[in-house]
């Protein structure tokens, strides 16, 4: 059982670094503030495209016509052509998407960005005294 556990601690040594600190930190990646100060990957944040919303509407045109009374009714059972589930879906539908737009658009065209790349640098000042 120990050349077992043998086998395994020198498996793990090789593979994350045996406790040489340059070794793991290659295998380790970078932090969330150096992902962020790098800012590989944010550069791609567009705005959605227009065949993305064209979807939604009619996805949701398609939903709504399905709901109305002549698909299958039972001439004992008449429904109405609007009620709360489609007054519920449409103020669902507002709120989120209104919730999703400021979220999308918050940091957008803002200058802040200087200042963050300023303090993520004087921070790796003071590490590197």
């Amino acid at each position: 059982m120990s050349e077992e556990q043998d086998r395994i601690d020198a498996e793990n040594e090789r593979l994350f670094g045996g406790g040489q600190p340059s070794k793991r930190k290659k295998h380790q990646g970078m932090d969330d503030d150096d992902i962020i100060a790098s800012g590989e990957g944010l550069e791609s944040s567009k705005r959605v495209p227009k065949w993305f919303f064209a979807i939604i509407i009619v996805v949701v045109l398609i939903a709504f016509g399905l709901t109305l009374p002549f698909w299958g009714d039972r001439a004992d059972a008449p429904r109405d052509w609007l009620n709360w589930g489609q007054l519920a879906a449409l103020v669902y539908m507002l709120v989120f998407g209104g919730f999703v737009y400021v979220m999308t658009t918050m940091y957008e065209g803002n200058d802040d960005d200087e200042y963050y790349k300023d303090e993520h640098d004087e921070q790796d000042d003071d590490d590197a005294k």
